[in-house]
């Protein structure tokens, strides 16, 4: 009984892997200036975003500076 189990799990992995291979040569990979256009594109906008979080929390501190200041 456990070796026919055996031989089951054995034969599903097989397929999974076949399953696999078979799916990976259907990607359609992206070209190296792709890869880089896209990459700058990410870094600019982590840059930018990077940038209007580092602002809001600038005027936050500032603005919580303010209130204890006045109520402080």
């Amino acid at each position: 009984m456990a070796e026919d189990k055996n031989k089951s799990v054995k034969k599903d992995r097989g397929q999974w892997f076949r399953e696999m291979r078979s799916e990976l040569k259907k990607v359609v990979w992206p070209t190296p200036e792709k890869v880089a256009k896209n990459t700058g594109t990410v870094l600019l906008y982590s840059v930018i975003f990077g940038a209007f979080v580092w602002a809001f929390d600038g005027v936050a501190a500032l603005f919580i500076r303010t209130i204890l200041n006045v109520f402080g």
